[in-house]
């Protein structure tokens, strides 16, 4: 299977979680507990994994599967990063509000380049660097509202800590990712061996996420598995499906293509999403929205299209930049 159909694949299933998300709420408010929903994408996960590795491990030569613990025992990582990442999460929240939060979030693009670099030590072009900080530029632009706004004045308006958390936030996002993409990436073993280790640890650390929040409310509501479908519908479910499926596709991406490719499926369901809301909601773009869409869109064909597209000599610049190397290569060799 090409990248790309996974990837636009994958930009369609993210475009649409806000919208079944959205359309989950009665009356504004959910009816069951969102805190259940990665726990359920999760397990949802770990049973197609565990499904696909049966399935393989039935045809001849077996998939490799390497058991030891030392390998094993990297596995929990992303899940324990994303841990730290959700409690930081809520601090950022303490400091700013939705809206600054949300535009903060945007560095996580940036941050991903940079660790991509430093950890994977994966090279980029400049004209590469240039499509990624535009891409963050476009995905900021969408969500800046209008200037008259409350919002727009609180942008630059928040406490030091806060800036200081949503940096954190990106960069622990960033780094989950990279290190996910290491991990699959690390030895041969089959994907589907790999997605059951990932899934296992994140099934166990959501687990224990509810544990703590019955906990934290001293059990008000009775043990989390007694509540676990309570106001369960069917578009709630298509949430916890689309959740998981996309959780799916991530892992082939690191596994076949990376981070980068990742991060550009997930941002450009940004104008799906709005197309789509324009048809479900009373959704009204701005020109905001719209000048964002389309930076993005430059930044995409920036970063995947040959530099022959990009970079237009003209041909008899490309004559005289031949003749010219011919000459410094008679050169060269008269002197030698």
């Amino acid at each position: 299977m090409q990248w790309y159909l996974v990837a636009s694949l994958l930009t369609i299933l993210t475009s649409s979680q806000g919208i079944l998300t959205t359309l989950s709420m009665t009356n504004g408010r959910y009816r069951y507990d969102y805190a259940t929903v990665p726990f359920l994408a999760e397990v949802f996960k770990l049973l197609v994994s565990s499904f696909l590795l049966w399935k393989e491990i039935q045809k001849s030569p077996p998939p490799k599967m390497t058991t030891d613990w030392k390998s094993v025992r990297l596995f929990p990582i992303p899940s324990i990063i994303y841990l730290i990442h959700n409690n930081v999460q809520f601090a950022t929240l303490a400091y700013v509000d939705a809206s600054t939060y949300q535009i903060m979030g945007n560095l996580k693009i940036v941050t991903t380049g940079i660790l991509f670099r430093l950890f994977l030590r994966r090279k980029l072009s400049n004209l590469q660097w240039m499509a990624i900080v535009l891409l963050a530029v476009g995905t900021t632009m969408s969500q800046v509202k209008g200037c008259g706004e409350a919002s727009c004045d609180s942008l630059f308006s928040a406490p030091i800590q806060g800036y200081m958390f949503g940096i954190l936030s990106a960069c622990l996002s960033a780094l989950a990712g990279i290190y996910t993409e290491f991990l699959m990436k690390k030895n041969d073993d089959t994907l589907y061996w790999q997605n059951v280790q990932l899934y296992t640890f994140g099934a166990i650390f959501n687990m224990a996420r509810l544990l703590m929040d019955d906990f934290r409310n001293e059990f008000e509501k009775g043990p989390w598995w007694q509540r676990l479908f309570n106001g369960y519908s069917f578009t709630t479910w298509l949430v916890v499906l689309n959740l998981g499926s996309t959780g799916l596709l991530v892992s082939w991406l690191m596994k076949y293509a990376d981070n980068i490719v990742k991060v550009y499926s997930t941002s450009m369901a940004m104008p799906l999403t709005t197309v789509l809301s324009l048809f479900l909601f009373d959704f009204r773009p701005t020109l905001q929205l719209f000048l964002g869409i389309v930076v993005c869109m430059m930044s995409l064909h920036m970063y995947f299209a040959p530099p022959s597209m990009l970079i237009d000599l003209p041909k008899m610049l490309n004559e005289d930049s031949e003749s010219l190397l011919e000459v410094y290569v008679d050169r060269r060799t008269d002197s030698s």
